[in-house]
């Protein structure tokens, strides 16, 4: 018996939505998890539906569109949810879905890649700074050695503000600098100074 033949007639809309945390009045409304539902306009028993935007089903549809799994993985999920037994030799069961990130976490990885790629890149200005220094007042400046004069301070600003800065003024540095970072990041896998003095 397959999971969708397993469900039919045992598990309800109402069921699987509770099991996923949504309160439902005694009069069978709920706030729609679908859209941003300030006041109840999903009608939610047998099956689900949404008077506000829509959204329609029954219990392995709400699965689908509430845990973001294809409608087999859905019914499976709802059978090992429940307890209901089905045929397993060919249906293997979903993976658990990734959660998604918050914003939050979107914004400490963001901020952790600009430190990191930034920090690199200052410590490799210095060394550019020291090495290709002109030893002499008639030497050509070397490009690595302007490049360093150039960036360095800034630079240290800039991982300043990440280490200090208040959160409006991290964000917007990781907004205005973002194109900035992935450059300096593609410039490491390309570039290799070495040790040699006439490298370019």
């Amino acid at each position: 018996m397959s999971p969708f033949d397993a469900i039919r007639g045992k598990v309800t809309a109402r069921q699987v939505a509770e099991s996923c945390g949504l309160k439902i009045g005694r009069n069978g409304m709920a706030c729609c998890p679908f859209h941003n539902d300030r006041h109840p306009s999903m009608k939610i028993d047998t099956r689900f539906h949404c008077f506000g935007c829509g959204a329609d089903g029954d219990a392995i549809d709400f699965i689908s569109k509430y845990c973001g799994l294809s409608l087999k993985d859905a019914a499976i999920r709802i059978c090992n949810d429940f307890g209901i037994a089905y045929d397993t030799g060919h249906y293997a069961p979903p993976a658990r879905a990734k959660p998604a990130k918050t914003d939050t976490q979107v914004f400490k990885e963001l901020e952790d890649y600009c430190y990191r790629v930034l920090s690199s890149y200052l410590r490799l200005l210095k060394r550019w700074e020291k090495e290709y220094d002109p030893r002499d007042a008639d030497d050509e400046w070397h490009p690595y050695f302007c490049e360093a004069l150039k960036e360095i301070s800034h630079i240290e600003y800039l991982l300043d503000t990440l280490m200090y800065g208040d959160i409006s003024d991290r964000a917007s540095l990781i907004i205005n600098c973002g194109k900035k970072v992935k450059d300096i990041e593609r410039r490491f896998k390309l570039i290799n100074p070495g040790n040699n003095r006439d490298d370019n």
